[in-house]
């Protein structure tokens, strides 16, 4: 196996040994396949971690945990394999599962992991995930849900909106995504969270909300105008919301094959952070979940 150096444009899945991580594989081939891209598949042995002090591994230790990577590797390989039909590539390599797959994305069209997992993908999926995300040079999917092939089919792609600076790469890629799969788009802009609820607790009974709203229903159409000019073919449905960003989100991926949002960004009456969104989606998002971080390349 040689390292990841591979083509820009290819969906480079990590592979920890778990359930998920090939339910993640299966997705990636679809997904893969319908881009007519490649799929290349990452399993880190992690080796810093099994230092004792600056005693290095043992030479056994080591071939036994290689040849754990390449069963896993290869049953990845064979799940991707019955998917589709396409060309798969498999890496073993021995850094951080963090930086093997930052260093990847690079090149890559985008990352795609498991929900959970048992190997060091999984065991910490929240803190690698959102951190991976948020260094990656391309959108981060997280693949959770009933994704069997055809589920999905018509089902809209849901994107979070926030009005902050993020918001734009999010609509991109849901744009993207939508057009690609010929689906509809539901872009959602939550103005008012449970923090602002309560902060106004004792004189929200005062407040007219129906202004605010109507200046929000401007705000998200202003965000939507370029983007629906670009793709006519795109159907789109707005929610504006006041409402918890990270519950209206979770119901609606009930009814979706991917959301779509931004791991950081302020904005919105109560100045929510889609990074705590995203925190939630990853664990709780009935569908897959594209997360577009700071470094994320605009979707051509």
């Amino acid at each position: 196996m040689d390292t990841v150096a591979h083509e820009t444009g290819s969906l480079v899945v990590g592979i920890d040994g778990s359930e998920a991580a090939l339910q993640a594989a299966r997705w990636a081939a679809r997904e893969a396949a319908h881009r007519e891209l490649s799929v290349h598949l990452v399993y880190s042995i992690n080796l810093a971690e099994l230092y004792t002090g600056v005693i290095p591994p043992t030479a056994d230790v080591r071939e036994a945990l290689r040849e754990e990577g390449t069963a896993q590797l290869r049953a990845a390989e064979q799940a991707v394999k019955r998917a589709a039909d396409i060309e798969v590539a498999t890496h073993l390599e021995s850094d951080a599962p963090a930086v093997v797959l930052r260093d990847a994305s690079r090149l890559a069209h985008m990352l795609v992991v498991g929900s959970s997992g048992g190997g060091a993908i999984g065991t910490a999926l929240g803190s690698i995930t959102l951190k991976l995300a948020g260094h990656a040079e391309c959108p981060v999917v997280v693949v959770r849900g009933d994704t069997s092939a055809g589920r999905t089919q018509g089902l809209p792609v849901v994107v979070g909106v926030d009005g902050s600076s993020r918001s734009g790469p999010a609509l991109a890629y849901g744009f993207q995504e939508a057009s690609l799969h010929g689906s509809p788009l539901t872009a959602v802009h939550v103005w008012s969270d449970a923090d602002a609820e309560r902060m106004l607790k004792s004189t929200r009974d005062f407040v007219d909300w129906e202004p605010i709203r109507e200046a929000e229903e401007r705000s998200l159409e202003q965000m939507l105008a370029g983007w629906t000019e670009r793709y006519p073919d795109v159907e789109v449905e707005r929610v504006v919301k006041r409402d918890n960003p990270k519950r209206v989100l979770s119901e609606l991926s009930e009814r979706a094959q991917l959301v779509v949002v931004a791991t950081r960004g302020r904005g919105g009456f109560a100045g929510l952070l889609l990074g705590s969104t995203s925190h939630a989606l990853i664990h709780s998002s009935a569908c897959p979940v594209m997360l577009i971080g700071p470094e994320s390349y605009p979707a051509e």
